[in-house]
């Protein structure tokens, strides 16, 4: 199966021959992918090199004469290391962009560090307007980045990683899509985590919602889905552990509530080894997830008619 990334730039070439508006703009990371649809539009496919500040700045001067911008470069680089420019020349500029990262949170443990982005979203958080989309297959990114791009002026983060489920489910850009019902509780699961969520709460009374649009959040299928199945929630993102918990305390101020966020540590983790094992010193791999969402959903539970 290919990859999210592979299917990036396919898909943005397709766009680049669709639309006169869109542009593509690099910091060297994905040119390669670039170089025939940059034959065809030498204008409209721009690398800046490795200058990830300009590559922001550059997006954002391309937005103002209205063209459509699609930046890309790694997560670590396209929203950590420029986030004043993000801040300021799409914020504050109020210019639209449809920013697409790779390397995920730990994708590429060889690179270290500098090249892990745990704290992405929770940084974009901190900024208004902004729509998150968290894809867990390929063709859920291929419909995903067509909904960024045709989003008129919005501003866009379209977090694609290495990892994913195994089968894409039909995603619409705004709402979360019930997998499976339950009565004990709600667990949400972010783009790739799917998976082994669902293996994780096998032969557990609870519903699972499936989420690829992290921003804006879907307060009302939340509350949906826990009118069945009570108001424990259990939220589990590939990111930053409790980045979104203040969105679900949010839909759900009315009622009493209790909220666990799963995801990436802030801790460090320096012998950086394999995927796979960064996923299970975080206790994202099925076995870690099923015994932190059990002993939450067999804690402080009533049977909902009794509530």
């Amino acid at each position: 199966m290919d990859t999210m990334r592979d299917r990036f730039a396919p898909v943005v070439s397709r766009l680049l021959d669709e639309d006169p508006r869109v542009a593509v703009v690099l910091a060297e990371i994905g040119l390669d992918g670039f170089r025939d649809a940059a034959r065809r539009h030498p204008d409209r496919v721009i690398n800046v090199g490795i200058r990830e500040q300009l590559l922001i700045g550059a997006a954002a001067g391309l937005a103002l004469t209205g063209l459509r911008p699609v930046v890309h470069t790694f997560a670590s680089f396209l929203v950590e290391r420029p986030f004043e420019q993000v801040k300021l020349d799409l914020g504050h500029q109020d210019t639209g962009a449809v920013l697409v990262s790779a390397a995920a949170s730990f994708d590429w443990p060889a690179g270290g560090f500098t090249h892990m982005a745990p704290g992405d979203v929770a940084l974009l958080d901190t900024l208004d307007g902004w729509t998150v989309q968290v894809p867990g297959h390929p063709d859920e990114a291929e419909t995903l980045l067509r909904h960024a791009v045709a989003a008129g002026d919005d501003k866009v983060y379209v977090r694609l990683s290495g990892q994913a489920n195994g089968q894409g489910r039909a995603v619409d850009g705004r709402h979360f899509r019930t997998v499976r019902e339950g009565r004990s509780g709600v667990v949400i699961a972010v783009g790739p985590v799917l998976d082994a969520v669902l293996a994780a709460t096998e032969g557990l009374d609870l519903t699972v919602l499936y989420a690829t649009t992290v921003r804006p959040f879907d307060a009302a299928g939340l509350r949906r889905a826990t009118e069945a199945a009570g108001t424990d929630v259990v939220l589990v993102e590939p990111y930053l552990a409790g980045t979104s918990t203040a969105a679900v305390s949010e839909a759900l101020s009315d009622v009493p509530h209790r909220v666990l966020g799963l995801g990436v540590g802030r801790r460090e983790l320096r012998r950086y080894g394999t995927v796979e094992e960064h996923v299970a010193a975080h206790g994202l791999d099925a076995a870690g997830l099923r015994e932190r969402i059990g002993h939450f959903a067999g804690t402080g539970r009533m049977p909902a008619a009794a509530r």
